[in-house]
């Protein structure tokens, strides 16, 4: 993956943040069609409802000038312009309900498509990917980034509809009844619009900086709550503190620039308009004076200046409004346009049935930008054997797992599952026939039932109850005050350490797997619980393919063979029998086994 790659690119290969508005805005609904839907109908709405509105102004033009500007008023005419006025105002009203209403389901079909879409492709990225961003920053791109893009959907887009249509009917009942006001109106606006492209880069650059120091605040935010154990055994509450303090702080900088911005350009908009409106009232005065514009007409054409420089003084907020969500979607379009490296083949293959060999034919792996970290791994691994993997830290073990269960892939060679290549199997197929217990067994926010049942969906409580039982830890569970349906609470932090390992293994145990990887499952429980999970490991592991990253001497003692890992290349293999008697890396590491367990 290149540095290219995690920052989120086009399909052109340009980044996501080097597109223009227009191309971003194009872009996201191309991505989310959804939010086009029925635009067609809304729009005709739109027109409705602003064609509406320059009735009121000409019923004022006939009413003044064919109505009441005469020696004999005409209340016939006024009460037929009144009426329609009223009829207009009806229609405009209606048909702007209707239009709001629309906008609003479609924009929210396109914004849950959009958040669905971003959300599922945050789960698709690699490890490695999620490995390069704060947590904090994934979650904001999914949920305070898209909203953004919905308060823009909802509001500044339908006033970007209306006011586009508005400026060009208020402009053209304008140049019917006065080109030399149209000019002077013009003239005034001229500098507000030339100075709006200035503003629109200006806010472009202050609220990509915003939504960059939200992520970053709710990162660190975020962090600081799932490590609060840390932080008060070490004392580093102060610490914490001000690098939140400083987080938010920075948040409040781009917040303010950005929002100092915004308001200059809308205090703009109101000294135009202002200017707009006097310019007309002391030209039109001279024209009518002169002879060339009735005062109907002069009177209509501040009700159109109104209707003019009302979009123009909209436009200054929905600039605001837009920078600020095309900032938000640069971000949501950064993870959707972020290509899978570790991807679901299409259509790709099934696993064959039964227990699984494994081979690694010239496997190499480097992290990006690092050197190799696996180095021409070439070995097979039987069905139904028991084999543990050791080595010093860092030698390369954990990423030999990762390989295996396809969370990575290698930058060379090939892993191969009873001879069937691992980037051709299906997700559905892997997934189901290849389990992996990390360490650290994270567990949801629900019940012992149901995150055990995330092994197997189908596990009916009798089910996972005879799970519990065949391990041999029917009694621990006993023991809990409601049994299965205990709360585990967040990350599972209402149980200890090791209680969270043993639900851990109870949902590797009942997915039944074909192949099943273990990083030291065992290693945060205690010494009495170990003896009883490695009979209960023992019974799983019969008849399949089990690969145990090695932490302790008893694992490696119990396993079929054991693959001795060295900075990055399996330098011995063997079972433990012979290893142990063999100069080399094994009998080295189980020298320091034996004195640190003495």
């Amino acid at each position: 993956m290149t540095a290219s790659t995690i920052s989120g690119t086009t399909a052109a290969g340009a980044p996501t943040a080097e597109r223009g508005s227009l191309a971003t805005l194009a872009h996201g609904l191309r991505l989310a069609p959804e939010f086009r839907a029925g635009l067609g109908v809304t729009l005709l709405l739109a027109l409705v409802s602003t064609a509406g509105r320059v009735v009121v102004p000409l019923a004022v033009q006939q009413t003044i000038d064919h109505g009441l500007n005469r020696a004999h008023p005409d209340l016939a005419l006024v009460r037929t312009a009144c009426a329609l006025a009223a009829l207009a105002v009806a229609v405009t009203a209606a048909a702007n309900y209707l239009m709001n209403v629309r906008l609003y389901r479609t924009t929210e079909d396109g914004l849950l498509a959009l958040r669905t879409r971003a959300f599922r492709r945050v789960h698709d990225l690699s490890v490695l990917h999620q490995a390069s961003e704060r947590r904090g920053s994934l979650v904001s791109r999914v949920t305070g980034d898209v909203d953004t893009i919905s308060t823009f959907m909802q509001f500044g887009g339908l006033l970007v509809v209306v006011s586009a249509a508005q400026v060009v009917l208020a402009t053209a009942l304008m140049l019917w009844w006065s080109w030399q006001l149209t000019l002077v109106v013009y003239l005034c606006m001229l500098p507000l619009l030339l100075s709006l492209r200035v503003f629109q880069q200006r806010l472009q650059v202050a609220y990509r900086a915003v939504r960059e120091r939200i992520g970053e605040m709710l990162g660190a935010v975020s962090e600081s709550v799932v490590g609060a154990p840390v932080i008060r055994a070490y004392g580093a509450q102060a610490r914490t503190a001000a690098r939140i303090d400083d987080a938010v702080a920075r948040t409040k900088k781009a917040q303010t620039r950005a929002q100092t911005i915004a308001a200059t350009t809308f205090c703009s908009g109101e000294i135009t308009t202002a200017l707009a409106n006097s310019a007309v009232v002391v030209i039109g005065i001279l024209l009518a004076i002169d002879g060339q514009i009735s005062l109907g007409r002069l009177v209509g054409f501040l009700f159109l200046v109104t209707l003019f420089v009302q979009p123009v003084q909209v436009a200054t907020e929905v600039l605001n409004e837009a920078q600020n969500a095309i900032a938000g979607m640069r971000r949501v379009l950064g993870v959707l346009d972020t290509p899978t490296d570790v991807g679901d083949p299409t259509p790709g293959r099934d696993l064959p049935a039964g227990p699984l060999s494994v081979q690694f034919a010239h496997v190499h792996f480097a992290y990006p930008g690092g050197p190799d970290v696996l180095h021409g791994i070439d070995l097979e691994i039987s069905p139904q054997s028991r084999v543990a993997v050791v080595g010093e830290t860092g030698s390369g073990k954990t990423t030999f797992a990762k390989l295996l269960t396809r969370l990575m892939d290698p930058t060379r060679g090939r892993v191969l599952l009873s001879g069937v290549p691992l980037d051709e199997v299906r997700f559905a197929s892997l997934r189901s026939r290849v389990v992996m217990v990390p360490q650290d067994g994270f567990l949801f926010d629900t019940t012992i039932a149901d995150n055990v049942r995330y092994g197997r969906e189908d596990a009916s409580d009798a089910d996972i109850l005879l799970a519990f039982t065949e391990l041999g830890l029917v009694d621990w569970l006993a023991a809990l005050a409601d049994g299965l349906q205990t709360h585990v609470g967040e990350r599972g932090e209402s149980l200890s350490v090791g209680e969270r390992q043993l639900v851990a293994i109870a949902r590797a145990y009942i997915a039944d797997p074909d192949l099943l990887v273990l990083d030291e499952a065992t290693s945060a429980v205690d010494p009495a619980t170990e003896v009883r999970l490695a009979r209960a490991l023992d019974s799983l592991t019969r008849g399949r393919t089990t690969l145990t990253i090695a932490h302790r001497l008893s694992t490696a003692e119990a396993a079929d063979e054991v693959l001795v890992v060295d900075k990055g290349v399996v330098v011995q293999r063997g079972p433990h029998r012979d290893l142990v008697d063999a100069p080399g890396v094994y009998a080295d590491l189980h020298a320091s086994w034996t004195s640190s367990s003495r």
